[in-house]
């Protein structure tokens, strides 16, 4: 089953003194861009993280971030006295009227006056955290499938479309060899000259074969197949349904270029704008 590129997976974790929020966000991407966010505080975890997540989702661009909300009574955040002190001593020398209310005030605002004392991991939170990320990932890996499925049912719409079209056409390519031929002959007769009827018979089959269609109809009809079974597969495979699709314009192209048939090259621009919007899908997928 294909999956789609485009997800949304979140879960949380509440520990005794803190809320751990995971987010991750996906979008269409040839490869993967990946944007961690997390605090500082697991930072030397990145890395791992980074390797997880690839694992995980492989393509797309990807936004992953944990958030932190404190529960706890206590803050880690702390007033650096001797600096607010010293701002004190400094601004009273500039506003010597100034009361200390607006001379803290004043103080406070400056920089380095809030310190903020480094925790240490706890390995035990992050065990924790660690099934968190992997719940969200998993959130999202579902959205994804989810998504994989809606996407299958549109190719299977198109694809259908597109045989549709094509066996219309392939109902009026008799038709289209026969205006043909009477298109040649009635040229032959307006020129009122005398004609080998057998080396106008050989002429004309040799011109009706580089018009014929039948070739394009097979292996268009072998692409089409190919493709509805590649999103049937279990790998990752959005690069190869693209290059497939490559190959069903070329057809279509070629088919198109031959048909020399008003209502045949309609169905063909039909099957065009079909296989546009299978182009248009195809990026999505995983």
């Amino acid at each position: 089953m294909i999956q789609s590129m485009t997800g949304f997976g979140k879960a949380t974790l509440q520990l005794p003194t803190k809320k751990i929020t995971v987010e991750v966000k996906s979008l269409n991407s040839k490869g993967l861009d990946l944007n961690v966010r997390m605090p500082s505080l697991y930072r030397e975890m990145e890395l791992g993280l980074r390797n997880q997540i690839a694992l995980k989702l492989e393509r797309g661009k990807v936004d992953f971030s944990i958030f932190i909300e404190s529960t706890a009574e206590q803050t880690s955040t702390k007033v650096n006295v001797p600096i607010v002190k010293a701002y004190i001593n400094q601004l009273r020398e500039v506003y010597a009227d100034a009361d200390e209310t607006e001379l803290m005030k004043m103080a406070i605002r400056m920089p380095d006056t809030m310190k903020i004392e480094r925790d240490e991991i706890d390995e035990n939170d992050w065990v924790q955290i660690q099934t968190v990320i992997e719940e969200a990932l998993q959130n999202i890996l579902t959205f994804r499938r989810d998504e994989g499925m809606s996407l299958e049912k549109e190719f299977q719409l198109r694809i259908g479309n597109i045989r549709q079209y094509m066996t219309e056409a392939l109902v009026l390519d008799p038709e289209r060899v026969q205006a043909i031929k009477d298109r040649l002959q009635t040229a032959i007769a307006e020129l009122k000259v005398n004609v080998d009827e057998n080396r106008f018979e050989q002429e004309l089959i040799y011109y009706l074969e580089k018009l014929d269609i039948t070739e394009e109809k097979v292996r268009l009809t072998n692409h089409l197949d190919y493709f509805l079974e590649t999103i049937n597969g279990t790998e990752a495979n959005g690069r190869k349904l693209g290059f497939i699709t490559q190959e069903m314009g070329r057809e279509i192209n070629t088919m198109g270029s031959k048909s020399n048939h008003a209502q045949m090259q309609k169905l063909v621009v039909q099957m065009k704008d079909e296989l546009e919007k299978i182009k248009e899908q195809v990026l999505n997928v995983l």
